[in-house]
C-alpha cells in the first residue's frame, strides 16, 4: 500500500492523456439507507459522478481527458487538506480509497430547519444576482447530504409552497448592473454611477459604498454610503468600480436600516387625515395603514354605515383613492377634498347623463 503523498509512479504511460482515481463504494450501515444515486459533487475540477447500487455512500471518481496525473495528485492532496480520510494503494489496478465507514454529511439539521431552509430559496432574484447556478449546485449537494426523512419533508414544501415576489400590475424591472452592484457589496469596492431620480436634475454622478441589497417587492435596492442612503437598482444607468475599497460601518445593520427606512417613508407618505363616513362594502377595500385607521377610529352609525378619521398623503392623492370607491364613502372634512369630490361627482353626471 502506498502513502496519500506519494509521487506519480514514473513508469505509468502517457500521463498527461488520461487518468483514472478509483474511489471504491464503501458500504453504510443498514441503518442509514440514502439512495446515493442523488449524490452529486465537485472537489477542485475532479468531476463526482452518480454511484448505482443500493447503501453505497461515495462514487466512483473519473478524471477524463485533458486532466493529467498530476493535476490528480493535486486534487486528491486538498480533498486530504479538507480532511477526507483517502490512502492509496499501489499497481496497475490500484487507486485511492476513501477510509471504511467514512461519508459526509451536514448534521444538526431538524425537520423544521430543513424545510426552512428550502423554502426560503429564490432562484429568480438568485439569478438576477449571477448566482443561479451556485444555488443549484448549493440545493443539490445539501439534497444529497439529508438522510431520507428531512429530504422527504423538503420536497413536501417544495411542492406545497412558491414565492413569487413582484406584484401582478407591474413588470419585473430590468438591472443590468446587479450583479456588479452585488459583487462590490460583497468584496466592499467603491462605485462611481450615474443615477436618475425624480427631481431635477433628473441623472446626476454618485460616489458609492454599498453596504447592502434589498429585494423589495421585486424590486432591488442598494444601501450604500455615505449616509446611508438607498438607491433603486434599476435606475443606476452607468456603473464603474473603483480601485477604493471600504468597510462598513461596525455598527451597521442591515435589517434594522431597512425597518428605519421603512417607518420613515411611512411617516412621511401620509401627512393629513380626512374625516369620513364609509360603506361595509367600500371598507372591505381598504387596504394596509388605511384600514388599520379604519379599525382603531371607527364608529358605527345607526344607517350601518361607519364614521372615522383615515389618513390621507395629500388632496390629489385621496381624490383619486376615494373616487375608487364610488358611493360607498362620503368624505366631511377637509372641506378641499370634499368640495373637489363633488365637482368631479357632478362632472361625472353631466357627462354620463
Amino acid at each position: 500500500m502506498r502513502g496519500f503523498r506519494g509521487d506519480p509512479r514514473p513508469d505509468e504511460p502517457d500521463p498527461d492523456l488520461l487518468a483514472v482515481v478509483r474511489v471504491v463504494p464503501v458500504e453504510l450501515a443498514p441503518a442509514v439507507p440514502e439512495p446515493a444515486a442523488h449524490r452529486r459533487e465537485e472537489h477542485t475540477g475532479t468531476r463526482v459522478g452518480p454511484v448505482q447500487g443500493p447503501l453505497l455512500a461515495l462514487t466512483v471518481v473519473q478524471v477524463q481527458a485533458e486532466v493529467s496525473v498530476r493535476t490528480v495528485y493535486r486534487d486528491v492532496e486538498s480533498l486530504h487538506a479538507a480532511g477526507v480520510p483517502l490512502y492509496g494503494d499501489a499497481g496497475h489496478s490500484g487507486g485511492y480509497r476513501l477510509l471504511a465507514g467514512y461519508r459526509t454529511r451536514l448534521t444538526g439539521l431538524s425537520t423544521g430547519e430543513a424545510e426552512a431552509l428550502f423554502l426560503s430559496g429564490l432562484p429568480g432574484p438568485a439569478a438576477e444576482l449571477g448566482l443561479g447556478t451556485l444555488l443549484a449546485a448549493a440545493q443539490l449537494k445539501l439534497r444529497a447530504s439529508l438522510p431520507p426523512e428531512l429530504l422527504a419533508h423538503a420536497d413536501r414544501v417544495r411542492s406545497r409552497f412558491h414565492l413569487d415576489a413582484p406584484g401582478w400590475y407591474a413588470e419585473a424591472d430590468d438591472v443590468p448592473f446587479l450583479p456588479q452592484v452585488a459583487d462590490a457589496v460583497w468584496n466592499g469596492r467603491v462605485l462611481a454611477v450615474r443615477y436618475r431620480r425624480w427631481k431635477e436634475p433628473a441623472e446626476v454622478d454618485r460616489r458609492l459604498e454599498p453596504y447592502g441589497l434589498v429585494l423589495k417587492a421585486g424590486r432591488w435596492y442598494v444601501i450604500a454610503g455615505p449616509g446611508p442612503r438607498s438607491y433603486r437598482v434599476d435606475q443606476i444607468l452607468e456603473l464603474s468600480v473603483l480601485d477604493e475599497e471600504f468597510a462598513p460601518p461596525r455598527d451597521f445593520d442591515l435589517a434594522g436600516h431597512w425597518r428605519g427606512h421603512q417607518a420613515d417613508f411611512h411617516a412621511r407618505l401620509y401627512t393629513g387625515e380626512a374625516v369620513v363616513r364609509i360603506s361595509a362594502e367600500a371598507a372591505g377595500q381598504l387596504t394596509g395603514r388605511v384600514a388599520s385607521a379604519l379599525a382603531a377610529t371607527g364608529t358605527p352609525e345607526p344607517d350601518g354605515w361607519t364614521r372615522a378619521v383615515l389618513p390621507i398623503e395629500s388632496v390629489d392623492h385621496a381624490h383619486r383613492e376615494f373616487l375608487r370607491l364610488g358611493a360607498g364613502i362620503e368624505v366631511l372634512e377637509p372641506a378641499g377634498l370634499r368640495d373637489r369630490l363633488a365637482r368631479t361627482a357632478r362632472e361625472l353626471g353631466a357627462l354620463y347623463s
